[in-house]
Protein backbone atom coordinates (compact mmCIF):
# COMPACT_ATOMS: atom_id res chain seq x y z
CA UNK A 1 0.00 0.00 0.00
CA UNK A 2 0.97 3.73 -0.85
CA UNK A 3 0.59 6.46 1.31
CA UNK A 4 0.84 10.14 0.28
CA UNK A 5 1.31 12.69 2.86
CA UNK A 6 0.06 16.08 1.13
CA UNK A 7 -1.99 18.91 2.32
CA UNK A 8 -3.28 19.36 -1.59
CA UNK A 9 -6.64 18.32 -2.23
CA UNK A 10 -5.67 18.41 -6.01
CA UNK A 11 -2.39 17.01 -5.37
CA UNK A 12 -3.39 13.78 -3.43
CA UNK A 13 -6.39 13.54 -5.85
CA UNK A 14 -4.28 13.72 -9.06
CA UNK A 15 -1.89 11.13 -7.29
CA UNK A 16 -4.48 8.92 -6.09
CA UNK A 17 -6.03 8.08 -9.75
CA UNK A 18 -2.68 7.85 -11.11
CA UNK A 19 -2.09 4.62 -8.78
CA UNK A 20 -5.23 3.37 -8.50
CA UNK A 21 -5.08 2.91 -12.29
CA UNK A 22 -1.91 0.86 -12.20
CA UNK A 23 -3.84 -0.88 -9.43
CA UNK A 24 -1.64 -0.01 -6.26
CA UNK A 25 -3.98 -0.08 -3.20
CA UNK A 26 -3.18 3.50 -1.76
CA UNK A 27 -4.71 5.83 1.16
CA UNK A 28 -3.54 9.58 2.54
CA UNK A 29 -3.26 11.92 4.84
CA UNK A 30 -3.11 15.76 5.02
CA UNK A 31 -0.89 16.48 7.45
CA UNK A 32 2.22 14.54 9.67
CA UNK A 33 -0.26 14.03 12.30
CA UNK A 34 -2.58 11.77 10.34
CA UNK A 35 0.64 10.10 8.49
CA UNK A 36 2.20 8.91 11.63
CA UNK A 37 -1.37 7.11 12.57
CA UNK A 38 -1.18 5.45 9.36
CA UNK A 39 1.84 4.31 8.94
CA UNK A 40 1.04 2.74 12.53
CA UNK A 41 -1.77 0.93 12.09
CA UNK A 42 -1.26 -0.02 8.05
CA UNK A 43 1.35 -2.08 6.25
CA UNK A 44 2.68 0.52 4.04
CA UNK A 45 5.12 -0.24 1.10
CA UNK A 46 5.93 3.61 0.64
CA UNK A 47 5.77 6.93 1.00
CA UNK A 48 5.05 9.90 -1.21
CA UNK A 49 5.72 12.72 1.13
CA UNK A 50 4.93 16.58 0.37
CA UNK A 51 7.79 18.71 1.71
CA UNK A 52 5.71 22.27 2.45
CA UNK A 53 2.36 21.82 4.44
CA UNK A 54 -0.27 25.03 5.10
CA UNK A 55 1.63 28.41 4.08
CA UNK A 56 5.19 27.15 5.10
CA UNK A 57 7.13 26.82 1.98
CA UNK A 58 10.74 26.30 3.88
CA UNK A 59 10.40 22.41 3.35
CA UNK A 60 11.26 22.29 7.84
CA UNK A 61 7.82 20.31 8.21
CA UNK A 62 8.37 17.94 5.55
CA UNK A 63 11.81 17.46 6.70
CA UNK A 64 11.00 16.72 10.44
CA UNK A 65 8.60 14.25 9.35
CA UNK A 66 10.78 12.42 7.11
CA UNK A 67 13.15 12.17 9.61
CA UNK A 68 10.34 10.62 12.49
CA UNK A 69 9.42 8.19 9.69
CA UNK A 70 13.18 6.96 9.07
CA UNK A 71 13.07 6.24 12.92
CA UNK A 72 9.88 4.37 12.79
CA UNK A 73 10.80 2.78 9.92
CA UNK A 74 14.00 2.73 8.49
CA UNK A 75 14.43 0.60 4.87
CA UNK A 76 10.95 1.95 3.84
CA UNK A 77 10.82 3.88 0.39
CA UNK A 78 10.17 7.71 0.65
CA UNK A 79 9.41 9.72 -2.58
CA UNK A 80 9.90 13.49 -1.89
CA UNK A 81 7.57 15.71 -3.78
CA UNK A 82 7.13 19.37 -3.71
CA UNK A 83 6.32 22.60 -5.95
CA UNK A 84 9.22 24.90 -4.12
CA UNK A 85 11.77 22.87 -6.04
CA UNK A 86 15.55 23.74 -5.06
CA UNK A 87 18.53 21.64 -4.77
CA UNK A 88 19.68 22.56 -1.45
CA UNK A 89 16.29 20.76 -0.39
CA UNK A 90 16.74 18.10 -2.69
CA UNK A 91 20.21 17.30 -1.42
CA UNK A 92 19.31 17.83 2.20
CA UNK A 93 16.52 15.11 1.90
CA UNK A 94 18.63 12.78 0.48
CA UNK A 95 20.74 12.85 3.16
CA UNK A 96 18.41 12.46 5.54
CA UNK A 97 17.02 8.88 3.77
CA UNK A 98 14.96 9.99 0.74
CA UNK A 99 14.91 7.87 -2.10
CA UNK A 100 14.20 10.04 -4.65
CA UNK A 101 12.85 13.32 -5.42
CA UNK A 102 10.34 14.58 -7.83
CA UNK A 103 9.13 18.27 -8.91
CA UNK A 104 5.51 19.20 -9.22
CA UNK A 105 4.34 19.59 -11.65
CA UNK A 106 5.77 15.98 -12.05
CA UNK A 107 5.78 13.55 -15.10
CA UNK A 108 3.81 10.67 -14.55
CA UNK A 109 5.83 8.07 -16.12
CA UNK A 110 9.00 9.12 -14.22
CA UNK A 111 6.81 8.91 -10.89
CA UNK A 112 5.21 5.61 -11.56
CA UNK A 113 8.82 4.50 -12.41
CA UNK A 114 10.47 5.93 -9.87
CA UNK A 115 7.60 4.03 -7.47
CA UNK A 116 8.10 0.64 -9.18
CA UNK A 117 11.92 0.30 -8.82
CA UNK A 118 11.61 1.35 -5.19
CA UNK A 119 9.24 -1.54 -4.56
CA UNK A 120 11.10 -3.82 -6.59
CA UNK A 121 14.02 -3.10 -4.70
CA UNK A 122 12.68 -3.39 -1.07
CA UNK A 123 11.03 -6.51 -1.70
CA UNK A 124 14.46 -7.84 -2.98
CA UNK A 125 15.95 -7.08 -0.23
CA UNK A 126 12.90 -8.89 1.64
CA UNK A 127 13.66 -12.09 -0.12
CA UNK A 128 17.29 -11.91 0.50
CA UNK A 129 16.84 -11.54 4.24
CA UNK A 130 14.55 -14.81 4.16
CA UNK A 131 17.18 -16.61 2.45
CA UNK A 132 19.96 -14.93 4.06
CA UNK A 133 23.51 -17.20 3.41
CA UNK A 134 26.55 -16.55 1.45
CA UNK A 135 26.11 -17.67 -2.53
CA UNK A 136 28.19 -19.89 -4.30
CA UNK A 137 29.15 -19.93 -8.09
CA UNK A 138 26.61 -22.43 -9.02
CA UNK A 139 23.60 -20.69 -7.44
CA UNK A 140 24.52 -17.50 -8.90
CA UNK A 141 24.80 -19.23 -12.79
CA UNK A 142 21.45 -21.23 -11.99
CA UNK A 143 20.02 -17.99 -11.10
CA UNK A 144 21.46 -15.09 -13.16
CA UNK A 145 23.59 -14.90 -16.33
CA UNK A 146 26.76 -14.39 -15.10
CA UNK A 147 28.83 -16.18 -18.09
CA UNK A 148 31.37 -13.25 -19.54
CA UNK A 149 32.73 -12.75 -15.63
CA UNK A 150 35.43 -14.82 -14.12
CA UNK A 151 35.02 -14.90 -10.36
CA UNK A 152 35.24 -17.42 -7.73
CA UNK A 153 36.47 -15.11 -4.89
CA UNK A 154 33.37 -14.38 -2.16
CA UNK A 155 33.59 -10.68 -1.84
CA UNK A 156 32.71 -11.00 -5.75
CA UNK A 157 30.40 -13.13 -5.77
CA UNK A 158 28.76 -11.23 -2.97
CA UNK A 159 28.93 -8.11 -5.77
CA UNK A 160 27.31 -10.37 -8.30
CA UNK A 161 24.63 -11.23 -6.31
CA UNK A 162 23.70 -7.88 -5.52
CA UNK A 163 24.28 -6.91 -9.04
CA UNK A 164 21.58 -9.86 -10.43
CA UNK A 165 19.20 -8.85 -7.63
CA UNK A 166 19.53 -5.24 -8.88
CA UNK A 167 19.33 -5.73 -11.99
CA UNK A 168 15.41 -6.60 -11.78
CA UNK A 169 14.85 -3.36 -11.28
CA UNK A 170 15.31 -0.57 -12.79
CA UNK A 171 17.65 1.57 -10.01
CA UNK A 172 20.37 3.64 -10.80
CA UNK A 173 23.97 1.95 -10.44
CA UNK A 174 27.34 3.31 -9.97
CA UNK A 175 29.97 0.78 -10.23
CA UNK A 176 33.29 2.04 -9.38
CA UNK A 177 36.37 0.81 -8.95
CA UNK A 178 39.97 1.06 -9.76
CA UNK A 179 40.88 0.86 -13.68
CA UNK A 180 40.72 -2.40 -15.02
CA UNK A 181 38.92 -4.06 -12.51
CA UNK A 182 36.05 -4.61 -14.56
CA UNK A 183 33.43 -2.42 -14.26
CA UNK A 184 31.72 -2.69 -17.94
CA UNK A 185 31.69 -6.26 -17.30
CA UNK A 186 29.58 -5.62 -14.41
CA UNK A 187 27.76 -2.88 -16.34
CA UNK A 188 26.98 -5.37 -19.05
CA UNK A 189 25.68 -7.81 -16.89
CA UNK A 190 23.67 -5.85 -15.33
CA UNK A 191 21.94 -5.30 -18.07
CA UNK A 192 22.07 -8.66 -19.28
CA UNK A 193 20.01 -9.92 -16.47
CA UNK A 194 17.28 -7.15 -16.40
CA UNK A 195 14.25 -7.18 -17.82
CA UNK A 196 15.35 -4.63 -20.59
CA UNK A 197 18.03 -7.34 -22.11
CA UNK A 198 16.44 -7.82 -25.26
CA UNK A 199 16.94 -3.45 -25.78
CA UNK A 200 19.85 -0.89 -26.49
CA UNK A 201 22.67 -1.03 -24.51
CA UNK A 202 24.80 2.11 -25.09
CA UNK A 203 27.95 2.84 -24.09
CA UNK A 204 29.18 6.33 -23.56
CA UNK A 205 32.88 7.08 -22.53
CA UNK A 206 32.29 10.67 -20.68
CA UNK A 207 35.91 11.03 -20.35
CA UNK A 208 36.23 10.88 -24.01
CA UNK A 209 33.49 13.55 -24.87
CA UNK A 210 34.76 17.25 -25.12
CA UNK A 211 32.79 20.03 -23.61
CA UNK A 212 31.44 21.67 -26.74
CA UNK A 213 30.44 18.10 -28.23
CA UNK A 214 28.53 17.14 -24.83
CA UNK A 215 24.91 18.24 -25.90
CA UNK A 216 25.52 16.72 -29.33
CA UNK A 217 26.50 13.60 -28.51
CA UNK A 218 24.18 13.13 -25.60
CA UNK A 219 20.87 14.52 -27.08
CA UNK A 220 21.49 14.96 -30.92
CA UNK A 221 21.39 17.97 -33.18
CA UNK A 222 19.42 18.72 -36.04
CA UNK A 223 20.50 20.23 -39.34
CA UNK A 224 22.24 23.75 -39.04
CA UNK A 225 22.38 24.07 -35.01
CA UNK A 226 25.78 24.85 -35.45
CA UNK A 227 28.02 25.70 -38.10
CA UNK A 228 29.25 22.02 -39.24
CA UNK A 229 25.76 20.77 -38.28
CA UNK A 230 24.84 19.07 -42.34
CA UNK A 231 22.58 16.79 -41.16
CA UNK A 232 20.10 15.50 -38.41
CA UNK A 233 21.97 13.53 -35.35
CA UNK A 234 20.28 11.21 -33.03
CA UNK A 235 21.93 11.46 -29.43
CA UNK A 236 23.25 8.63 -26.84
CA UNK A 237 19.93 8.77 -24.95
CA UNK A 238 17.54 8.41 -27.75
CA UNK A 239 19.68 5.68 -28.93
CA UNK A 240 18.90 4.05 -25.67
CA UNK A 241 15.36 4.62 -25.29
CA UNK A 242 13.59 1.43 -23.25
CA UNK A 243 16.86 -0.03 -22.79
CA UNK A 244 19.95 0.95 -20.50
CA UNK A 245 22.73 3.87 -20.91
CA UNK A 246 26.13 3.00 -19.57
CA UNK A 247 27.95 6.18 -18.42
CA UNK A 248 31.74 5.43 -18.10
CA UNK A 249 34.49 8.10 -16.67
CA UNK A 250 31.79 10.09 -14.98
CA UNK A 251 34.18 11.16 -12.77
CA UNK A 252 35.49 13.20 -15.61
CA UNK A 253 32.74 14.81 -16.39
CA UNK A 254 33.39 18.85 -16.31
CA UNK A 255 30.73 21.07 -13.70
CA UNK A 256 28.81 22.56 -17.24
CA UNK A 257 28.06 19.33 -18.65
CA UNK A 258 27.23 18.03 -15.28
CA UNK A 259 24.30 19.95 -14.83
CA UNK A 260 22.84 19.56 -18.53
CA UNK A 261 23.49 15.65 -17.13
CA UNK A 262 21.51 16.25 -14.25
CA UNK A 263 17.98 17.28 -16.51
CA UNK A 264 17.96 14.16 -18.09
CA UNK A 265 18.52 11.94 -15.10
CA UNK A 266 16.04 14.15 -12.65
CA UNK A 267 12.95 14.71 -15.36
CA UNK A 268 13.86 11.83 -18.06
CA UNK A 269 13.66 14.88 -20.01
CA UNK A 270 15.80 16.46 -22.86
CA UNK A 271 16.10 18.97 -25.53
CA UNK A 272 17.61 17.95 -29.31
CA UNK A 273 20.63 20.88 -29.78
CA UNK A 274 18.49 23.48 -31.91
CA UNK A 275 15.28 22.28 -31.30
CA UNK A 276 13.49 23.51 -28.80
CA UNK A 277 10.63 20.83 -28.25
CA UNK A 278 10.96 18.63 -25.58
CA UNK A 279 11.58 14.56 -25.53
CA UNK A 280 11.15 12.63 -22.82
CA UNK A 281 13.19 9.13 -22.76
CA UNK A 282 12.60 6.16 -20.67
CA UNK A 283 16.15 5.00 -19.71
CA UNK A 284 18.45 2.69 -16.97
CA UNK A 285 21.02 4.55 -16.04
CA UNK A 286 24.53 2.75 -14.98
CA UNK A 287 27.50 5.15 -14.37
CA UNK A 288 31.31 3.90 -13.34
CA UNK A 289 34.12 5.93 -11.97
CA UNK A 290 37.77 4.98 -11.10
CA UNK A 291 37.61 8.23 -8.54
CA UNK A 292 36.21 8.94 -5.13
CA UNK A 293 32.66 10.89 -5.82
CA UNK A 294 32.11 11.68 -2.39
CA UNK A 295 36.01 13.21 -2.04
CA UNK A 296 35.48 15.28 -5.19
CA UNK A 297 31.73 16.52 -4.11
CA UNK A 298 33.61 18.20 -0.92
CA UNK A 299 35.95 19.72 -3.43
CA UNK A 300 33.55 21.03 -4.94
CA UNK A 301 34.30 19.41 -9.00
CA UNK A 302 32.06 16.83 -8.87
CA UNK A 303 27.96 17.99 -7.64
CA UNK A 304 26.51 16.13 -4.67
CA UNK A 305 23.00 16.54 -6.12
CA UNK A 306 23.87 14.44 -9.00
CA UNK A 307 25.72 12.13 -7.14
CA UNK A 308 22.41 11.31 -5.16
CA UNK A 309 21.00 10.90 -8.52
CA UNK A 310 22.99 8.56 -9.70
CA UNK A 311 23.91 5.55 -6.64
CA UNK A 312 20.79 4.41 -5.37
CA UNK A 313 23.03 1.30 -5.54
CA UNK A 314 26.79 1.48 -5.79
CA UNK A 315 28.56 -1.49 -6.76
CA UNK A 316 32.74 -1.11 -5.17
CA UNK A 317 35.02 -3.76 -7.46
CA UNK A 318 37.84 -5.04 -5.12
CA UNK A 319 41.40 -4.73 -6.68
CA UNK A 320 42.89 -7.60 -8.60
CA UNK A 321 45.17 -7.87 -5.77
CA UNK A 322 42.75 -8.26 -3.30
CA UNK A 323 41.19 -11.28 -5.30
CA UNK A 324 44.38 -13.36 -5.74
CA UNK A 325 42.09 -16.57 -5.95
CA UNK A 326 40.75 -15.56 -9.04
CA UNK A 327 43.91 -14.78 -10.90
CA UNK A 328 44.17 -18.61 -12.08
CA UNK A 329 40.62 -18.79 -12.81
CA UNK A 330 41.71 -15.40 -15.33
CA UNK A 331 44.49 -16.84 -16.62
CA UNK A 332 42.93 -20.32 -18.05
CA UNK A 333 40.10 -18.38 -19.40
CA UNK A 334 42.74 -15.57 -21.04
CA UNK A 335 44.78 -19.07 -21.94
CA UNK A 336 41.55 -20.56 -23.85
CA UNK A 337 41.87 -17.79 -25.81
CA UNK A 338 44.98 -17.37 -26.57
CA UNK A 339 45.06 -20.50 -27.95
CA UNK A 340 42.50 -20.54 -30.36
CA UNK A 341 43.15 -16.81 -31.57
CA UNK A 342 46.87 -17.64 -32.27
CA UNK A 343 46.70 -21.40 -32.58
CA UNK A 344 48.45 -22.82 -30.52
CA UNK A 345 46.64 -25.74 -28.74
CA UNK A 346 49.28 -26.80 -26.20
CA UNK A 347 49.45 -23.43 -24.54
CA UNK A 348 50.24 -23.54 -21.08
CA UNK A 349 51.25 -21.77 -17.66
CA UNK A 350 53.41 -23.18 -15.32
CA UNK A 351 52.22 -23.63 -11.54
CA UNK A 352 55.30 -21.40 -10.44
CA UNK A 353 54.24 -18.65 -12.51
CA UNK A 354 50.66 -18.86 -11.67
CA UNK A 355 51.95 -18.39 -8.10
CA UNK A 356 54.36 -15.88 -8.87
CA UNK A 357 51.79 -13.96 -10.91
CA UNK A 358 49.31 -14.39 -7.75
CA UNK A 359 51.59 -11.95 -5.62
CA UNK A 360 52.01 -9.37 -8.04
CA UNK A 361 50.69 -5.78 -7.37
CA UNK A 362 49.38 -5.63 -10.56
CA UNK A 363 48.00 -1.56 -10.58
CA UNK A 364 46.63 -1.80 -13.73
CA UNK A 365 44.46 -5.26 -12.51
CA UNK A 366 42.84 -7.40 -15.21
CA UNK A 367 43.64 -5.02 -18.12
CA UNK A 368 47.09 -4.87 -16.90
CA UNK A 369 47.15 -8.98 -16.51
CA UNK A 370 45.51 -9.66 -20.19
CA UNK A 371 48.68 -7.41 -21.80
CA UNK A 372 51.22 -9.60 -19.53
CA UNK A 373 49.82 -12.85 -20.72
CA UNK A 374 49.57 -11.63 -24.44
CA UNK A 375 52.43 -10.43 -24.89
CA UNK A 376 54.21 -13.03 -23.35
CA UNK A 377 52.71 -15.66 -25.39
CA UNK A 378 53.91 -13.48 -28.84
CA UNK A 379 57.27 -13.20 -27.80
CA UNK A 380 57.62 -17.12 -26.17
CA UNK A 381 59.04 -19.58 -28.28
CA UNK A 382 58.05 -22.31 -26.13
CA UNK A 383 53.99 -23.54 -25.51
CA UNK A 384 54.91 -23.45 -21.69
CA UNK A 385 55.35 -20.06 -20.00
CA UNK A 386 57.76 -19.90 -16.95
CA UNK A 387 58.20 -17.08 -14.58
CA UNK A 388 60.81 -15.41 -16.59
CA UNK A 389 58.52 -15.23 -19.54
CA UNK A 390 56.11 -12.81 -17.72
CA UNK A 391 58.58 -10.91 -15.26
CA UNK A 392 60.17 -10.02 -18.91
CA UNK A 393 56.73 -8.73 -19.88
CA UNK A 394 56.31 -6.41 -16.96
CA UNK A 395 54.35 -3.64 -17.82
CA UNK A 396 56.23 -0.44 -17.71
CA UNK A 397 55.11 3.34 -17.67
CA UNK A 398 56.71 5.15 -20.55
CA UNK A 399 58.10 8.14 -19.22
CA UNK A 400 58.03 12.04 -21.27
CA UNK A 401 61.26 13.06 -21.83
CA UNK A 402 62.19 16.40 -21.71
CA UNK A 403 65.63 17.57 -22.33
CA UNK A 404 66.25 20.64 -21.46
CA UNK A 405 63.41 23.40 -19.98
CA UNK A 406 63.04 26.79 -22.05
CA UNK A 407 64.89 29.51 -19.74
CA UNK A 408 62.96 31.98 -18.03
CA UNK A 409 61.70 34.51 -20.25
CA UNK A 410 62.29 31.95 -23.61
CA UNK A 411 58.27 31.06 -23.61
CA UNK A 412 55.64 31.89 -21.64
CA UNK A 413 53.63 29.89 -19.42
CA UNK A 414 50.93 29.10 -22.34
CA UNK A 415 53.72 28.48 -24.50
CA UNK A 416 55.03 26.01 -22.52
CA UNK A 417 51.85 24.06 -22.02
CA UNK A 418 50.49 24.29 -25.66
CA UNK A 419 54.50 22.47 -26.19
CA UNK A 420 54.15 20.06 -23.44
CA UNK A 421 50.93 18.96 -25.21
CA UNK A 422 52.40 18.56 -28.71
CA UNK A 423 54.97 16.44 -27.53
CA UNK A 424 52.84 14.18 -25.19
CA UNK A 425 50.33 13.90 -28.08
CA UNK A 426 53.79 12.99 -30.64
CA UNK A 427 55.45 10.62 -28.20
CA UNK A 428 52.09 8.74 -27.70
CA UNK A 429 51.10 8.62 -31.39
CA UNK A 430 48.09 10.58 -30.39
CA UNK A 431 46.67 8.42 -27.81
CA UNK A 432 44.26 10.86 -25.78
CA UNK A 433 44.31 8.44 -22.63
CA UNK A 434 48.19 8.07 -22.85
CA UNK A 435 49.14 11.18 -23.47
CA UNK A 436 46.62 12.82 -20.63
CA UNK A 437 47.99 10.35 -17.99
CA UNK A 438 51.63 11.26 -19.06
CA UNK A 439 50.35 14.71 -18.59
CA UNK A 440 48.84 13.91 -15.21
CA UNK A 441 45.27 15.08 -16.16
CA UNK A 442 42.27 13.57 -17.06
CA UNK A 443 41.45 13.44 -20.75
CA UNK A 444 38.78 15.65 -20.74
CA UNK A 445 40.70 18.30 -19.56
CA UNK A 446 43.13 17.26 -21.62
CA UNK A 447 40.47 17.78 -24.38
CA UNK A 448 39.05 21.19 -23.01
CA UNK A 449 42.54 22.37 -23.77
CA UNK A 450 42.93 21.31 -27.08
CA UNK A 451 40.25 23.43 -28.08
CA UNK A 452 41.46 26.21 -26.07
CA UNK A 453 44.46 26.04 -27.59
CA UNK A 454 43.54 24.71 -30.82
CA UNK A 455 46.06 22.24 -31.20
CA UNK A 456 44.57 19.70 -34.04
CA UNK A 457 43.87 16.00 -32.79
CA UNK A 458 42.35 12.82 -33.85
CA UNK A 459 38.82 12.62 -32.12
CA UNK A 460 37.97 9.26 -33.31
CA UNK A 461 41.78 7.40 -32.95
CA UNK A 462 41.24 3.53 -33.32
CA UNK A 463 44.02 3.01 -31.05
CA UNK A 464 43.66 5.27 -28.00
CA UNK A 465 42.38 2.97 -25.34
CA UNK A 466 39.62 4.32 -22.98
CA UNK A 467 37.54 1.81 -22.37
CA UNK A 468 37.93 0.21 -18.39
Amino acid sequence: MILIIDDDIAVRTSLMLLLEQKFYPVRSAVNAAEGIALLKNEAISLVILDLNFSIDTSGKEGMALLKEIRTMKPLLPVVLITGWASIDLAVQGMKLGANDFINKPWNNEHLLQSIKTLISLKDQEAKHQEHSHPANRKQLDSAYDFQSIVAADQQMLELLEIAGRVAETDASVLITGESGTGKELIAEAVHQNSLRRNRPFIKVNLGGISTSLFESEMFGHVRGAFTDARNDRIGRFEMANKGTIFLDEIGDLDASSQVKLLRVLQDRSYEVLGSSRTKMVDVRVICATNKNLAEMVEKGTFREDLLYRINLITLKLPPLRDRAKDIPLLLNFMMDNMRQLYHRPDLQVSPAAVKWLQKLPLPGNIRQLKNMVERSVLVSRTNLLEIADFSSQLEKQPVLQVSKLPDVGAMTLEETEILMIKRALEFHQNRISKAALALGITRSALYRRLEKFNIPYDERNPNDETSD
